[in-house]
């Protein structure tokens, strides 16, 4: 980290409290619902866009993980040719597939990269204040640490994008599209095939297009997936037993209930996303709320993915 003031130009003061995380009425791993404390903390308004990202890269000549190569002794079995950098990117069919095999709609793309977001030929051009993409957990990390700051744990990230309120379906109220309003960037159609666009947006949109929570938060759902420290677990801990015992500052599981049991061979912790994306949708992802939460290898970087900093100290 660089020996100088940490600024909060850009970012908003979050007062710490005590409120319910996880929910019992969606998806499984978000369960089961619980109390948790967090400290105040400092939080970006917004994620962390390219010409933020791009400013960190040509002060520290900082290499991101799609623009190396794969070891192969990190993955065995892989197939020779696809040991190439690049990253995954969003690839829509254009007809209707099924929902189960992810594969119809994702394909790792050599070339891809935060400079070049779909692959050899394209460019950030124009996309300054969009958010940062095909970023992998140590790419956000580094950056992270050169600005002075840190990634959010879940429990911070999921206090802050409430903006103040609880019990609604969504931040802003218990309708996704109140008065035919997007008030995120998500996926309009049937996915993966059909992406109508009704909010204006095929993919990322710019920073604070649209209105930002009680906190003064824009993008907390909605457009990127944001990485979080915490290593994921495929549940939340119970709720404690009597109210003095509520945890206070969690930080999620060990790293080694983080690995993906379906690939035992490979040991790459998973950390928790969080917010959901532009590809989610009532017909097939409904993680556009607080709760929602989704495990990415650290390893692995995509065209949806994105970040945020706090930091815990009063400045």
């Amino acid at each position: 980290m660089l020996d100088k003031p940490v600024l909060t130009n850009g970012m908003r003061r979050v007062e710490g409290g005590t409120f319910r995380m996880g929910s019992d009425v969606h998806y499984a791993e978000e369960a089961p619902s619980h109390q948790v404390s967090v400290d105040g903390f400092w939080i970006d308004e917004t994620p962390v866009t390219n010409a933020q990202f791009r400013a960190f890269v040509e002060a520290t000549g900082h290499v991101t993980f799609a623009e190396i190569a794969p070891d192969p002794k990190d993955y065995p079995g892989a197939l020779p040719h696809m040991l190439r950098a690049g990253s995954l990117m969003f690839n829509p069919p254009t007809h209707p597939v099924d929902l189960r095999d992810w594969s119809q709609w994702w394909t790792f793309k050599f070339g891809a990269t935060w400079r070049k977001p779909y692959g050899a030929g394209s460019s950030i051009k124009g996309l300054d204040h969009h958010p940062v993409v095909h970023v992998a957990y140590r790419d956000a990390e580094a950056y992270a640490a050169w600005v002075g700051k840190s990634l959010p744990t879940e429990a911070e990230w999921e206090f802050a994008a409430w903006g103040g309120r609880e019990g609604s379906e969504f931040v802003w109220g218990d309708e996704l599209v109140p008065d035919g309003r997007h008030m995120a960037n998500t996926w309009q159609g049937s996915f993966p095939h059909e992406n109508t666009k009704d909010d204006g947006w095929a993919r990322t949109s710019p920073v604070r297009s649209y209105p930002p929570n009680g906190y003064g938060l824009y993008d907390m759902i909605g457009n990127v997936w944001e990485w979080t420290s915490d290593f994921w677990s495929v549940r939340h801990q119970a709720d404690a037993p009597k109210a003095c015992c509520v945890p206070q500052n969690p930080r999620g599981g060990p790293e080694a209930d983080s690995y993906d049991p379906r690939q035992p061979e490979i040991l790459i912790p998973r950390k928790v996303l969080k917010g959901g994306s532009h590809l989610c949708a009532p017909s097939y992802c409904r993680r556009y709320r607080p709760a929602a939460r989704h495990a990415e290898p650290v390893d692995t970087s995509t065209s949806h993915v994105g970040f945020r900093c706090v930091v815990r100290k009063e400045t």
